[in-house]
This record gives C-alpha cells, structure tokens and sequence, in this order.
C-alpha cells in the first residue's frame, strides 16, 4: 500500500496551499517539511536576535558563480520562508504575462494569459484573507470581486506620507496584506517585514493554507523529513520520494508527487535525482532545470528630514506603481515602489557600519521604502550541484533600469519634502523572491513543467511554487504562487484523483 495519493515536499506558499486544495478531494495527502514549526519565543520580536545575530539563518552554505561559499538567506521551517514574508499578496499585472521590452531585454511572457489564473488569484486572496482597496493603483489589472477585508490602517505619519506623495503627482496605493494587524501588535508592537509569525498573526502559509489543510484528517504533516531524491521507474514516473528523517533513510511511495521546495532546492533536488537514463537530473529532458534563475532587483530606500520624526510602529501600508508600465528610458518599465517594514536602529545598525546611536537618530525620522526592479530571465543564471553542494550562479540583469527607478524615487522624495535620501542595494545573500529554475511552458523543449505545473517528463510529477514563474515581474511573487498551486490543484483533482 502507498503512504499517501498524494505526497507534497515543502509547506511554503506552493504546498501548503496546494495541501489546502487537495484536502477536500478526500484523498490522502502526505506534506513532507524538513524543518519544524518555529516556537513562539522572545527572539521572534527581538531584532537584535533576528538582524544582527541571524538566530533564524540556517546554519547552510552554498557556492556562489566564483564558488565562494556564502550563508543563503533561505528558511526550513514548518511555512517556509512566508513566516519570514513582509506578507505582500499583490498580483502580477496584466502586462507581465506578455512579451515586455525592458532596457535590459525583452521578456517572452506567458504561455498563459492574466484572464486564465484570474479566477485563482481571486480563490488566492479569499483563502488569505487579503487585506486591500481598489480602485487606487492605475496599474491594477481586472479583479472579478472585491477584497473581502479592508486595507490595514496607514498610521499617522504614513497618513502624511501618502499625502506628500500625491502632492507631487503620484498614485500611492494601499498595499494588498496579509495580516491581522490587531493580533500581530498584539503579541508585540513591531513591523512584520522580516520578523517570522509565531503568533498568527500574518496569512502565511503555515497559519492559513496548512491551518486550513490540516483541519481535514485525510491530511498529515511529517517534520523532520528532508527529499533526498526522488526515484522513477521504467515508465518515467515518480515511484517514490527518499527521505531522511531521525537519522534514518527510507523512501514513500504516493500516485502524485507535487515537489514544492522553493526555486532553488526544488532545482537540487531534480538535480540530484540524476539516473543513468536521466543523466541530467529529472524532467530535465529540457535542459532547463536550474536554468532562469531571477532575483528581483531590490534597494533599501530611507528618506528623512531631520526635524521630522516618523513614529510609525509597522509602516508597510503603501505602495507607487507609477513607474512600473513606463517612466524609463523610451518608456521602458521600471519598477515597483512599497514601504518596507518601520527600520530601526537596530536593524539598520545590523545592516551598516553606523554605530547603534547614529542608526538611531535615522531610523527615528525616516520612512524606509523599498524599490523593486524586473530580473530577466537567462538560461546561464542558473542552480547546479557541485560535489553535491549547491551552486547558485546568479547573472543579474536589467541593472540599470533598477538604478533609473531608484533614481526616480529619489527625485519624487526630496520634491515631495525629504531632503536626505539614503539608497543600499540588497546583496546577493538576501532572498529577494527568487523564481524561474523549473520555467513553465508549451513546449517541452524549452521548458520544464506545462501550464498546469506538470512535469513533461513525467507525467505524475507537479512542481508547485515559484521555480515556474517564466517572468518575475516586478511585484511580490507569492499570491502568484499561490494562484497558481490553487490551479494545479484543480488539475490534479480532475486529471489523477478523479477515480
């Protein structure tokens, strides 16, 4: 007897909503997370422990192109790196999912259109209870209902930030979140960008889409439990799962595996599965697994005025997509624009070679904001092994237009009342919502998965998180992931379990 219909490795945004889905078929489905649920101790809240200390980083190195070691700033735990998320559930706009010419390059859109995952981006936004207005952003694309919750509050000075940047001819948008911001002050009065969600108080997926999965019994979580390969059989499916777990290897065994790991250990993973008939790794058959990787260009932008302290507590309310259809060089897209969780003197501190009184008096009277650029895919950015150890060679692109938007922002901020502006890029060991190592597409040459996130190769295989994206775009991948789990769902439901 098999040990599940269906067996899901990873509980991030892919599978655990994909384990929400599934859960009502009825069926038997076997979540498989190698971490374990994060306690709710006093270092969820402490940025010292979080930013300085890295008391969640795992204790992991993986090569860079130049085979440097560095510590990836990706999470194991029950939720996956959601816990960690700045709780962003923002659709794609309808442009990304067609060809789009940036200065960098012009992307190859979609094999689906923004009206074929619409109907799952709205299921994506009731099981996550988003938080949201429309009606504010120019740039949002179609919705076929309205979101079921409010936005969450601005606070005061936030208040007068959005007026500030009306004023100098901007559309600031209220930001789809989330979160519960009640119960998250209350277990604490900090931002959540960052901070892991210990308390319930964010829609991740470990307090939403697990939540929901598991109040079924047909559904089971086993922690602990790291994919070590997986194994096919002469007819090119998946016949079982290898694990370890306490130290002990053995392998499961289910009719449907969706592999849900993250772009980058989703890639390993089908990498390491390699056979004398695959030598390339699974559904591979492509070439492309590992291949396109992206990793939005991301900078951290303060703007302060010395005379003026911001007493915000969470300040992510806010987003600027005015530049994300045009506004570059020939009218090029350039980016999109949010506040980051409320800096403080700690974090910013942790981040620089500021001493902590310095980072203090800034952090005090700045707004952080948060400008994020399209990364293009590249067949030569890419997720190998070497020596089993994984080497993530990342080729960014489109750079200059990411300068451009930060240039810009810096222009609207100084004009609308912020005379100093301060910008840092993100380095390459932050995570900036990395996608694209199993790319979704028509044809099995030059892709890995179909439009339902099945395998070409092997037809029992889905692969559901944000490996598949084609493009990043330029906004918060999650509800994209999310949207599209929900789909593939829907698929496997009709297509594997029907019977």
């Amino acid at each position: 007897m098999s040990d599940a219909d269906v067996i899901i490795i990873g509980s991030g945004m892919g599978g655990a909503t994909t384990a929400a889905a599934l859960a009502r078929t009825g069926r038997r489905v076997l979540v498989l997370e190698r971490g374990e649920r994060l306690p709710d101790t006093p270092d969820a809240r402490d940025p010292d422990a979080i930013f300085a200390r890295g008391h969640y980083r795992p204790e992991e190195t993986w090569l860079d192109g130049d085979d440097v070691p560095f510590s990836p700033g990706n999470y194991y735990n029950v939720g996956g790196n959601s816990k960690f998320y700045g709780a962003v559930l923002m659709r794609y706009r309808k442009a990304d999912f067609s060809p789009v010419a940036h200065q960098g390059g012009t992307t190859p859109g979609w094999p689906i259109a923004y009206d074929e995952i619409e109907p799952f981006y709205q299921r994506a936004e009731a099981l996550y209870q988003v938080r949201g207005q429309l009606g504010e952003d120019p740039t949002e694309p179609r919705h076929s209902g309205l979101y079921a919750h409010a936005p969450v509050p601005d606070e005061p000075d936030i208040k007068a930030l959005r007026r500030r940047l009306k004023s100098v001819g901007l559309h600031p948008s209220s930001l789809p979140l989330g979160v519960d911001i009640d119960r998250w002050l209350a277990h604490g009065r900090t931002p959540w960008d960052a901070f892991p969600d210990t308390c319930g108080g964010k829609m991740d997926a470990e307090s939403v889409g697990l939540a929901t999965a598991l109040k079924s019994q047909n559904v089971e979580l086993m922690t602990g439990a790291r994919a070590r390969r997986l194994i096919v059989d002469a007819e090119n499916r998946i016949s079982g799962v290898e694990i370890e777990k306490d130290g002990q290897v053995r392998t499961l065994t289910a009719s449907v595996v969706v592999l849900s790991a993250g772009a980058v250990q989703s890639a390993a993973l089908l990498l390491a599965s390699a056979t004398e008939r695959h030598p390339t790794g699974l559904a591979n058959g492509s070439d492309q697994v590992g291949r396109n990787f992206m990793n939005h260009n991301c900078s951290a932008v303060l703007a302060l005025h010395p005379l003026r302290r911001n007493r915000a507590i969470y300040q992510k309310t806010l987003a600027i997509n005015d530049f994300y259809l045009s506004g570059g060089a020939n009218g090029a897209p350039l980016g999109n624009i949010q506040l980051l969780g409320k800096i403080s003197g700690p974090i910013l501190a942790s981040a620089s070679p500021l001493p902590r009184p310095v980072a203090s008096w800034i952090a005090n009277r700045s707004v952080d904001l948060y400008a994020m650029s399209e990364d293009l895919p590249n067949p030569e950015s890419r997720v190998t092994l070497k020596e089993g150890k994984i080497r993530l060679d990342w080729k960014r692109s489109n750079w200059e237009t990411h300068l451009e938007l930060v240039d810009m922002l810096r222009r609207k901020l100084r004009a609308a009342g912020y005379p100093i502006v301060l910008a840092r890029p993100f380095d390459r060991q932050t995570p900036s919502h990395q996608c694209g190592t199993a790319r979704m597409g028509n044809d099995p040459a030059s892709s890995v998965v179909d439009t339902f996130c099945r395998s070409h190769d092997h037809p029992n295989l889905f692969i559901a998180d944000a490996s598949v994206l084609p493009t990043s775009a330029a906004v918060n991948p999650a509800l994209t992931v999310a949207a599209l789990a929900l789909r593939a769902a829907e698929h496997i439901a009709q297509t594997e379990l029907a019977a």
